[in-house]
């Protein structure tokens, strides 16, 4: 070391003043304005350039900064991105927005703890990515089951970033947006050096270069078999407190009458007999297997039609406690196979410890528990193999996957979004659209989106809406969509990408504690 200078050592525990060690009041609005930005990323602004600002003005506020701070601003981060994101949820009232803000903002926040590690790395963008990839795979997964909902990826429907999904799935997608971040902040926090700011910024340049690169990855929109198909939206009156949205019971009459509309064009020849036709989730709010007048008026509809629906249907469960389903309703053959939905929602679906919890607010309105499925089941009508991914299950990567790849040649998200609508909202509607987006090109197939109030779509295996309803309208949307059976890289790795990208980031951490041991000693 040459006398009167010091040199920084990335292993050392102690760091050098640096651009980012500015005010803690001054990073935390940084941290603030970061959330925000992310959040604008997602409908219903989708401005999915701020996907990467956002993240990187946060990584760039924790660098050079001990566990301590860097929890705070993680969680001022979360609060402040989790909040307008699912503001939708304030239709089941404040509380459970605040809770579900609360719960995910402190999942970050802990998460962000280790970050001050990656931070003494060579090549920290890269750490940067994995750490955030890694996160998300945690709040995929604890707790309740995870909380999907946010990931970087599902903001990038109609960026140049989406074909990776195609070669690598939503954690593909996640990580390349985050390297590009991460490579941001990099140039944002490099010393001012001008070999250091002209390495950061040939970093960032290859960065959004490979997040351009995913335009060549994306399927083709057409080609293979096709099938004809029907999406019913049959729509619920509006506006009402969850109390009447819980007593309805026009819900079923309402697709029923919609499905005969169907029919009668389709006999006066003004549009093709579809080969399936797709209900939402809960179009029928009874078990139509046990229900008599239920059977007869989807008996007698299908019948007419010529055609099997697949209905959303509440099936009853051993114990008193219900199925939510896609149910096969064929011509003639009436009511076959179903698949229950595996992923349930929390406070919605079922009720943790329901004796201490199920009397608070609403929760009364959730009398039964639902029962989960136990695995994927395809529907088989005609040409089309059908794999269901009920409402909130498409933001699951696992489930869709599995569903795929049980042989599926198109994918259905039959949903239910009313609740959620009933100050004219769409963000949670917008939001589910954009992670089926994901999952047409993740997969290769086309996905049939059937809503009950809206949004009700079409896409294409490319990602393309080739048709979508308004909300609050009753519709029928018919189209012919390719029915693809090749799976796409994505498909047949399954979670091998997001497994390698975290083990590498767990062993990138494990480095960092080992060498800031040695350093120590």
């Amino acid at each position: 070391m040459t006398a009167g200078h010091t040199r920084w050592d990335p292993v050392a525990p102690t760091t050098p003043p640096q651009p980012g060690r500015g005010r803690l009041g001054a990073a935390l609005a940084t941290a603030t304005a970061a959330g925000l930005l992310l959040s604008a990323a997602f409908p219903p602004l989708g401005w999915w350039p701020t996907a990467i600002l956002g993240p990187a003005l946060f990584l760039a506020a924790a660098r050079r900064r001990d566990s301590r701070t860097v929890f705070g601003l993680g969680t001022a981060f979360g609060a402040a991105f989790f909040g307008p994101l699912l503001w939708w949820l304030t239709n089941l009232g404040p509380a459970p927005w605040a809770a579900l803000t609360l719960v995910q903002a402190l999942l970050l926040g802990l998460l962000s703890l280790t970050l001050p590690l990656l931070d003494r790395l060579p090549a920290w963008p890269l750490w940067a990515a994995g750490w955030w990839v890694t996160a998300e795979a945690i709040r995929s997964r604890v707790p309740l089951g995870g909380f999907p909902w946010g990931r970087l990826a599902f903001s990038q429907a109609d960026a140049p970033a989406l074909g990776w999904a195609a070669a690598g799935g939503a954690p593909a997608v996640s990580a390349v947006v985050a390297l590009a971040a991460a490579c941001l902040a990099a140039l944002l926090t490099a010393p001012a050096a001008r070999r250091r700011r002209r390495r950061a910024a040939a970093s960032l340049a290859a960065a959004c270069a490979a997040l351009a690169g995913g335009t060549l990855l994306t399927p083709s929109a057409d080609g293979g078999q096709r099938a004809d198909v029907a999406v019913v939206q049959g729509n619920v009156p509006r506006g009402r407190s969850l109390a009447e949205q819980a007593r309805a019971d026009r819900v079923a009459e309402n697709h029923l009458a919609a499905t005969r509309d169907l029919a009668r064009d389709v006999r006066a020849g003004r549009t093709p007999r579809p080969d399936v036709v797709l209900w939402p989730e809960n179009a029928a709010d009874r078990d139509p297997r046990t229900d008599p007048e239920l059977a007869r008026g989807i008996a007698a509809v299908v019948d007419d039609l010529g055609a099997p629906v697949v209905a959303g249907a509440l099936l009853d469960a051993p114990g008193g406690r219900l199925f939510n389903t896609s149910l096969l309703w064929g011509p003639a053959t009436g009511p076959g196979p179903y698949y229950a939905k595996q992923h349930l929602v929390p406070f919605g679906e079922y009720v943790p410890l329901r004796g201490v919890l199920g009397g608070l607010g609403d929760l009364p309105l959730v009398p039964r528990d639902f029962v989960p499925g136990t695995g994927p089941v395809r529907l088989d009508a005609g040409p089309v193999r059908l794999a269901p991914s009920i409402c909130y299950e498409v933001a699951y990567d696992s489930q869709v996957r599995d569903a795929v790849r049980t042989g599926a040649n198109l994918i259905a998200v039959p949903t239910n979004n009313a609740t959620y609508m009933r100050d004219g909202n769409l963000a949670q509607p917008e939001q589910q659209l954009a992670m089926s987006r994901l999952r047409a090109v993740e997969h290769g197939r086309s996905v049939l989106v059937a809503a009950t109030t809206g949004v009700s779509a079409v896409i294409t295996p490319d990602g393309t809406v080739t048709a979508a309803t308004r909300p609050w309208t009753r519709d029928v949307l018919t189209a012919s969509v390719p029915l693809r059976t090749r799976a796409t890289l994505a498909t047949r790795l399954g979670p091998i990408p997001e497994c390698v990208v975290v083990a590498a980031t767990v062993a990138a951490l494990a480095l960092a504690i080992r060498r800031r041991g040695g350093a120590g000693s």
